[in-house]
């Protein structure tokens, strides 16, 4: 368990090395409208995203939720991914978001428009998916280029909030810092008896725009206290399959490919949401000593 843990810290700590500086524009990773078969991940649940924005499928007899919405020119691709599965647009009765920014909210206006299914968020990202605008308490506010379509439909959830889709029943916990709205999701997935808890965790990266500072920021300035229940929130959930909004951000894709060559003890990452938890505590430490 240790050696798994290990490896996951390491992932991480690599993918969060210089994210404390100014926002990329968006799509500036080419993999993030790269094409990826999709693909199950683990009983009911599926991945329809590219091959670098994650978006989920979570399937039931009596209704379907999407997971992320990838950026604009996703959305066409996430739902010739539904479809590829056997799965109908239709029957999508719900989408959910991680966090609020154009690369995993900018496909959702198409989404919704192709499905019909409504789109639920917690009270901080409400205004942001309604408006296809930032506001001002977002880290990345003013970044050229991240205004996406607005969706129209949007119910707000709360913190720790039970949502049922089907059969399916996920759960909503407050991870901000990354954005005010930031959010995880999780859900169990069974296969036979065998049941996973599945933790679709937000992305914690402490990046901004370059005039704000975490340490001093007049329109949020409650961002590191958010950062730190989203870690101590992290750290105790139940986390069998730990998945991110970015996949690498989890050594997903790594654990998949292990997985399909015959190891499939190698899908659950152990300790992965406190590894998770304590790379992006230790790079908010580096951000927070870079504006002393």
């Amino acid at each position: 368990m240790e050696n798994k843990a290990r490896t996951v810290l390491l992932l991480l700590s690599a993918l969060f090395a210089g994210a404390a500086g100014a926002a990329a524009p968006p799509a500036a990773n080419p993999d993030w409208t790269a094409p990826q078969a999709p693909f199950k991940i683990y009983g009911n649940t599926y991945y329809v995203g590219s091959k670098g924005l994650t978006s989920l499928l979570i399937t039931s007899e009596f209704g379907h939720v999407l997971l992320d919405g990838g950026l604009p020119e996703n959305a066409r691709q996430i739902a010739a991914n539904i479809q590829a599965l056997g799965f109908k647009l239709n029957e999508v009765k719900a989408i959910l978001n991680s966090h609020a920014h154009r690369d995993h909210a900018g496909g959702i206006a198409e989404l919704q428009r192709l499905t019909g299914a409504p789109v639920y968020v917690r009270r901080p990202s409400e205004a942001v998916l309604r408006t296809g605008k930032l506001v001002a308490n977002d880290p990345q506010f003013g970044t050229k280029g991240a205004d996406f379509p607005p969706a129209q439909t949007v119910w707000i959830v709360s913190d720790e909030q039970w949502l049922g889709v089907g059969s399916n029943r996920l759960q909503a916990f407050a991870t901000a810092g990354h954005t005010p709205g930031g959010t995880t999701w999780t859900w169990e997935a069974c296969e036979g008896t065998k049941c996973l808890h599945l933790v679709y965790a937000d992305s914690l990266s402490p990046v901004s725009a370059k005039p704000f500072k975490f340490t001093a920021s007049k329109a949020y300035p409650e961002a590191l206290a958010d950062f730190e229940q989203a870690f101590q929130r992290l750290e105790a959930l139940p986390c069998d399959v730990l998945i991110t909004p970015h996949p690498e951000a989890s050594g997903f894709f790594e654990r998949i490919a292990q997985r399909d060559a015959g190891k499939p003890e190698t899908l659950k990452a152990e300790g992965g949401c406190k590894a998770y938890a304590q790379a992006a505590r230790a790079k908010l430490a580096e951000r927070v000593a870079s504006e002393k």
